[in-house]
């Protein structure tokens, strides 16, 4: 997968792109991703990107040529297109993102479906917004981390890219690791999970864990995923993928059922 990032501050993702998992799967080839300054791609005299909003209103807004611009020598360079609003089989598998508190919810399933494109581009935005006819004309999508106002989709970029890239085949050590996960295909959060010692501070690690039956722990893990987003989240019950005995057992745990 190719995962471009559109930024007026591109020295923001160094470090993020470079160290842990993104590093290492960038250094071995499983993944590409490249920040492009959206700066040098203004056609004012002083390479500003914003300017003051028709209509009046607080603050900048980041002005659709240099965003347009940008786009257009990224999608020029990886041969893909540029315009959004294109058929599925014209798209090239490629999904052009802007970051925004109004964009759809970032969930694992989103995570997931983004995963399988080949080339991701993701718009950050800055100031008070983005001209919206750069956001007609060039983004299938906006994405929102979370119900917050940030500085800019820098950062929302960067979970983003880090949510999706975890899933392509082979960036994490195990491929059985995104399954069983918070938010996995279950639609639970994760169970407890414990290493050594077998005691830390007089709380011992569970026995069922201990005796080598992976049946046992498997049906103990099953269990503590459910109470925990019992617990915790239990919203996401109400779409989990749950048997009737496991729906039957909730009533164990709290007095709330399905």
């Amino acid at each position: 997968m190719t995962i471009d990032i559109l930024t007026i501050f591109t020295e923001m993702f160094d470090s993020v792109l470079n160290a842990s998992i993104l590093g290492r799967a960038r250094q071995a080839g499983l993944i590409e991703i490249e920040a492009t300054d959206i700066r040098p791609f203004s056609a004012s005299k002083h390479k500003n990107t914003d300017d003051y909003p028709f209509g009046g209103g607080a603050g900048m807004l980041m002005m659709a040529q240099p965003i347009a611009d940008c786009m257009k020598a990224v999608c020029e360079k990886r041969g893909v297109p540029c315009l959004s609003n294109l058929e599925p089989h014209e798209s090239a598998g490629v999904r052009r993102i802007y970051l925004s508190p109004r964009g759809v919810k970032l969930t694992q399933k989103l995570a997931q479906e983004l995963s399988k494109e080949d080339h991701l581009i993701l718009l950050c935005g800055h100031y008070e917004g983005v001209d919206q006819r750069a956001l007609d004309k060039y983004i299938d999508l906006e994405v929102s981390i979370g119900d917050y106002v940030l500085t800019g989709g820098e950062l929302g970029a960067m979970v983003l890219a880090d949510c999706v890239a975890r899933l392509i085949p082979g960036v994490l050590g195990s491929e059985e690791s995104p399954q069983d996960e918070s938010f996995s295909d279950a639609g639970l959060l994760e169970y407890p999970q414990y290493t050594r010692p077998r005691e830390f501070e007089g709380m011992a690690v569970p026995d069922v864990l201990l005796n080598g039956d992976h049946a046992k722990i498997a049906a103990w893990r099953r269990e503590q995923a459910i109470a925990v987003t019992l617990e915790r989240r239990p919203d996401l019950l109400k779409t989990a993928t749950l048997t009737e005995k496991e729906k039957r057992m909730l009533t164990v745990f709290d007095d709330r059922t399905l």
